[in-house]
């Protein structure tokens, strides 16, 4: 987990210090990959007059500061993870849908190397590896 101080990082996207700003970060640090309705749910539980459209004014707003990264697997709600900036990939559950990181596949970003560019700028590969956690397996057995 990212140990940070959110008010300065928010400060220095130019993005004001709010509590609900803040109590979003706090929910990402400890549920990384949390979807919307779980940020929801946590931050309501510090502060629990928290409008649902202010969750979600929040998380685009940080994910446009970049503060925040947004996935959404194949099928999947999008999540939020505090974890930004190295190119890092994820496996995800086709049982439960549970997201795990999982460093880059061959170095640095972008990581992986596509032989024709067609003369774009590559700087970021997304990569997804599907299959079923070591949970979903014993339910199968």
């Amino acid at each position: 987990m990212p140990t940070t101080d959110f008010p300065q990082q928010l400060r220095e996207v130019a993005l004001r210090v709010t509590r609900p700003r803040l109590a979003v970060l706090g929910v990402l640090a400890q549920h990384p990959h949390a979807d919307a309705s779980g940020v929801i749910t946590h931050v309501r539980s510090d502060l629990p007059s928290v409008s649902s459209q202010a969750v979600y004014d929040c998380l685009n707003a940080l994910t446009d500061a970049g503060l925040v990264r947004r996935i959404q697997p194949a099928g999947s709600t999008a999540r939020y993870e505090l974890r930004v900036g190295d190119n890092h990939h994820h496996l995800v559950c086709r049982g439960c849908g549970r997201v795990v990181d999982v460093e880059c596949a061959t170095g640095s970003a972008p990581c992986l190397d596509t032989g024709v560019d067609h003369g774009f700028a590559i700087d970021e590969a997304e990569v997804n590896f599907w299959g079923l956690c070591p949970q979903c397996q014993i339910k199968t057995d």
